[in-house]
């Protein structure tokens, strides 16, 4: 996206104390450009918070705006903490080395004590509400919103640590039952109203441990986007997929996807 100008949205740095995660948590809210209790503006809340500034996400908000490609939403970027391995992943599962013991703890952060924060403080009049994340983050999104639809209606995984397994490849490791996130989505039923956004980059990693081909990283994803379709949500109207071949696992391929997916979500259809 070429940028022309300097345009960018206010944000308001924050830091909330999580009595779930006993921590101050960083936060930072980009504000849109009308009231955020205006009903046209939708909540997106975002995993790595700490990377949205590395590809200028206020400015690509501006940018966005600017030229009404897409309807306001209200963006918080939630900052990881050192231990991000154990609060993000799977909130009901560990994965084998018993990573994302604390989870849970995020998710009812998110849900208890961060969404009640942004309701009371800008209104409880959204649009709609959204989860994304980049890697691991976004696994912790998805798997929020899955078990949350009262809460989301979409759900963005950048480059997903959809690998996330509860055995190790040489412990009896089988594709077909220890991925974490397809069992969940294929134990889970059918919820109405959902969508999902995937991207993945060709150059996100080089592991292929079933030596088909193709790199885990895409494999992965098109492996949950097939439990999704099972479940009956319609590829392309439901699910969103973008693989870009000269994507890596890193911030800026994250940054160069983000655009897209804002304007798959919340591309503007009439003047407000």
């Amino acid at each position: 996206m070429q940028r022309l100008k300097q345009v960018s949205v206010l944000v308001q740095n924050i830091v909330q104390y999580s009595t779930y995660l006993e921590r101050d948590v960083l936060i930072d809210i980009y504000l849109p450009t009308v009231n955020p209790g205006n009903k046209h503006v939708s909540l997106l809340i975002i995993n790595d918070g700490q990377d949205l500034p590395k590809f200028h996400f206020d400015q690509m908000l501006g940018e966005l705006y600017e030229q009404k490609e897409i309807e306001p939403i209200l963006c918080v970027g939630i900052h990881c903490s050192a231990e991000r391995k154990m609060e993000y992943g799977t909130a009901n599962e560990l994965d084998y080395k018993g990573r994302g013991a604390k989870a849970r703890l995020h998710q009812q952060f998110v849900l208890n004590e961060l969404i009640p924060f942004i309701i009371e403080n800008f209104g409880n009049n959204f649009k709609e509400k959204a989860y994304a994340g980049f890697s691991l983050g976004g696994l912790s999104a998805i798997d929020t919103v899955w078990h949350y639809p009262e809460y989301f209606s979409k759900a963005a995984v950048f480059s997903g640590s959809l690998w996330w397994r509860s055995k190790d490849l040489h412990h009896g490791y089988n594709e077909d039952t220890d991925r974490i996130i397809h069992k969940l989505i294929r134990e889970g039923k059918y919820k109405p109203g959902l969508q999902f956004y995937f991207t993945t980059g060709s150059l996100d990693e080089k592991m292929d441990r079933n030596n088909n081909g193709i790199i885990d990283s895409i494999d992965d994803t098109l492996g949950l986007i097939e439990e999704l379709e099972k479940k009956g949500y319609k590829n392309e109207f439901d699910i969103h997929y973008v693989n870009y071949e000269d994507g890596k696992h890193d911030v800026k391929t994250w940054g160069r996807a983000m655009p897209a997916f804002l304007k798959w979500g919340w591309g503007r259809s009439s003047e407000l």
